[in-house]
């Protein structure tokens, strides 16, 4: 059974995102569990507090910024020191990456520890600029040669 975006936020109780523009969702039910479509990879995913985040900056990429579909890449795994782990979102121009984007729940708060997550991630991927979001906040930084430069994030 597909939803309509708009009242189906409202009937979960999902949290507003700190996004300048609502975007439109396309949604599913599945038994108990809700589903959101991915763009990216063509499909419904199990609707999580970290997959809603997720889903914001996938559109925000898509219809705010221009992006093409084949720029982003979900869910990507990246081996670290000999251990594979999966980097949220990545968008990528001409292939090269460009921004590396973590999202959490909205009610994990953003720290020290979750932004060195990010970072040794990055470490792998070399992605000039970063982003770090519960979808309420959101922690920017780019790389330069003194380390991590952290900036406001502008819309």
């Amino acid at each position: 059974m597909r939803i309509n975006s708009n009242s189906f936020i409202q009937t979960l109780q999902l949290p507003k995102l700190n996004f300048p523009e609502t975007f439109n969702f396309n949604f599913r039910k599945d038994k108990d569990n809700f589903f959101i479509y991915d763009l990216t990879r063509k499909s419904y995913l199990l609707l999580t507090p970290e997959e809603w985040v997720r889903q914001h900056w996938v559109h925000y990429f898509l219809s705010c910024k221009g992006y093409a579909t084949s720029a982003l890449i979900s869910e990507r795994k990246v081996v670290l020191h000999g251990l594979s782990k999966r980097i949220d979102l990545l968008v990528t121009e001409k292939t090269n990456p460009k921004i590396l984007i973590e999202c959490k729940a909205p009610s994990v708060k953003l720290t020290e520890k979750t932004f060195e997550q990010i970072a040794r991630y990055n470490s792998v991927l070399a992605a000039p600029e970063i982003i770090l979001s519960n979808g309420i906040h959101h922690i920017n930084a780019r790389f330069t040669t003194e380390g991590y430069q952290f900036y406001n994030f502008d819309f």
